[in-house]
Order: C-alpha cells, then structure tokens, then sequence
C-alpha cells in the first residue's frame, strides 16, 4: 500500500512507527546494525522493532531517563518502566499505541507470534537494575534470561515465522536462541566492567569485584562465553537464508569481541571499554554473507 497517498490512516502511521525502532538499532549499535543488514526486509523490519522496544526499555532503567531524574526530582524511573511496560501490554492486545516504538513493537508481535510470556521476564530484568547491584547465581540467571535470552526467543519467532520445523530442530533452535542472546549479554557485562563498575555501582557476574577481578576470574568468564558461541552455531543452519546470514554475522562479531577481550590484561579490562575496529566488523559481516548459505 503507498502510504504517501493517504494524509493520515493506520498504515502511515505503522511505517512511521517502524522508521522511527529502525532509527534506534543504528543510532546505538553499529554491530547489530551492520549484522541486520544481511536480513530481507520484511525480517528486519521485526528485528528492528524487537531491539529498538528492548533498547528503550533499557534506557529508562540504566540510562537517559535516570540522568534526567538528576535534574528532575519529580521524574521516577521505576514508575516509567512500569507505564511502558504497561503499555507495551495494552499495545500488543490492541495493536496500537501512542508510543511509536511500542506500536512498531506490538505490530510485531501479533504478526509473529510474541506473547507476554517471554516479555514479563524482559521486564522483570528491567526492573531488577533499579534495585539489585550484585548478584548470586541464581539471581545473575533470572537477570540474562529475561534481559538477553528471551529477546533471543523473540528474534526466533521473526526468523522462523513462515518456516516449518520438527520438534528436534525447534529445540535446537531455541537452545541456540538462548545461548546467543546468553552470549551477547555477558560479553556486554565483561566489556562494560569499568562503567559498570564505577558508574553504577553494579556487579552483574556473582562474586566478581572490581579490586579482585584477576586474569583467572577473566579466562572463566570468557570461555564460558565460547562455549555458549558455539551452541548458538550449531541452530545457524537450520535458519532461513537471510536470518543465518545476520545470526553469523552478529555471532562471530561478539566472538571477535571476545576473543579480544581474552588478550586484554584484566587490569586494563576494569579500566578500558574494549571494542572491534570497524574494519574488522566489515571483514566479518562480508564472510559471514558468504559463508551462511545462498
């Protein structure tokens, strides 16, 4: 439908919806922008409207809205988390809301199959940044599955939206779902120590301090990482074309980071965000094209 014939309507305002979550993936992440790249459109227009809802969400919580609270007493990011939340429900029952990336998020949803099951945990995570600075293994557990793994489940409900699979495949499907976004997260945690550490006052691996953060606690955490990399291989093939491209692309760009964050001493890693160069994000993305299938 050519939206740009009609002055206003549902449509219209859906695509503006969906440009407005497209803005967010390459405003904050260059990885996942570039690895989205490789998705056909109509896919990536689901992926786009997954991060960009997960993403403000997250903002509310540990970014823009608790520095604006700085200047503004009156301003309570607990209860903005709880609205959006709110109304993320309210727009995915009704498939409209008056917050562009939750009506592009809601959309989403209903056409691909997201239920509010593996959203609660989302939000739950969320909410957990307001209160808890460290964590025990259980706790650290629920907090990546709700704030990474269930976004990985969600991301797999737009891949798989049209594909038929046996009951063995979705399982590994699903197993890979969880291991990457498992992945993602923790990678995000070792490369944000410093931040982390002196920003926010906050731990998020259980017993891993800044003045007893060593070179043995590092090793740990990054194989354990690897390990998890490697599950999430094994469901690639078994994506459609397109998806198995971008999951490579952003698989092998977090291993790279990884693998990097492997060489850097753990002194310097409580000091230093670590980051891939641009090139070799480049590098990745155009192997990773070719080598996930035609």
């Amino acid at each position: 439908m050519d939206t740009t014939r009609e002055p206003t309507g549902l449509a219209l305002y859906t695509k503006a919806a969906q440009k407005s979550s497209r803005e967010v993936i390459y405003s904050y992440s260059t990885s996942f922008g570039l690895a989205t790249k490789l998705i056909n459109p109509k896919i990536r227009q689901h992926i786009e409207s997954i991060y960009a809802m997960v993403r403000v969400a997250d903002e509310i919580v540990d970014g823009s809205a608790a520095e604006a609270a700085q200047g503004n007493q009156t301003l309570d990011p607990a209860k903005q988390i709880q609205d959006f939340e709110t109304e993320c429900y309210t727009a995915m029952k009704t498939g409209y809301s008056t917050n562009l990336v939750l009506h592009a998020f809601a959309v989403t949803a209903r056409e691909v199959g997201i239920e509010k099951d593996i959203v609660k945990p989302f939000f739950d995570s969320m909410k957990m940044d307001l209160t808890d600075t460290e964590h025990d293994e259980k706790s650290f557990s629920k907090y990546v599955y709700g704030s990474a793994e269930v976004v990985g489940l969600m991301c797999l409900q737009a891949f798989i939206k049209d594909k038929k699979y046996d009951s063995e495949q979705l399982e590994i499907l699903k197993e890979g779902a969880l291991a990457l976004g498992s992945a993602f997260q923790k990678v995000n945690f070792l490369r944000d120590l410093s931040a982390d550490f002196s920003r926010l006052g906050r731990s998020y691996f259980p017993g891993v301090k800044v003045d007893s953060f060593d070179e043995e606690t590092k090793k740990r955490l990054v194989m354990d990482i690897d390990l998890e990399l490697n599950k999430a291989r094994n469901a690639i093939p078994l994506l459609p074309s397109s998806a198995a491209k971008a999951v490579r692309a952003a698989c092998e760009l977090f291993a790279s980071l990884n693998k990097k964050i492997s060489k850097t001493n753990s002194q310097e890693l409580i000091s230093t965000r670590i980051s891939v160069a641009n090139g070799k994000k480049l590098w990745i993305l155009a192997t990773s094209y070719v080598g996930a299938g035609s």
